[in-house]
């Protein structure tokens, strides 16, 4: 699977939000083996220690748990506190940005929530796990 990559943000921390993305989507469920870095290096080409060093920020971040032998998988209860932290991280950065656009388009609510129903917009992350 081929990615492309932004490159105002490193690989690693990418694919730390990838990661962060599926548990919140509910693709990865809490207790669920994330998958391989052996798998994710081959599906998106890239070194296996970018995938280790993304991983091992969700690790340091106590999201994901490391379980010798076995593999990592997502801490029980982290899909909460994820959505509360991106839930603020949206309102603060990229809130200002998206109701400035909305203002200076004259945009009303109803053209908003017409757009929204019509799925407009929306934005899926795409990635390994079927997505």
């Amino acid at each position: 699977m081929d990615r492309e990559w932004n490159d105002s943000q490193p690989i690693y921390r990418q694919l730390r939000d990838w990661v962060v993305g599926m548990i919140l989507d509910g693709s990865l469920e809490e207790g669920g083996a994330v998958p391989s870095v052996r798998q994710v290096a081959a599906e998106f080409r890239v070194n296996p220690l970018t995938v280790l060093k993304g991983y091992q920020e969700l690790v340091d971040e106590q999201l994901i748990e490391k379980r010798r032998g076995l593999g990592m998988f997502v801490r029980e209860g982290v899909r909460p506190v994820l959505l509360q932290g991106e839930r603020e991280r949206f309102l603060k950065e990229e809130w200002p940005r998206v109701h400035g656009t909305i203002e200076r388009l004259g945009l009303s609510v109803e053209e908003l929530q017409r757009a929204a129903k019509n799925g407009k917009g929306s934005n899926r992350l795409e990635g390994a796990q079927g997505r």
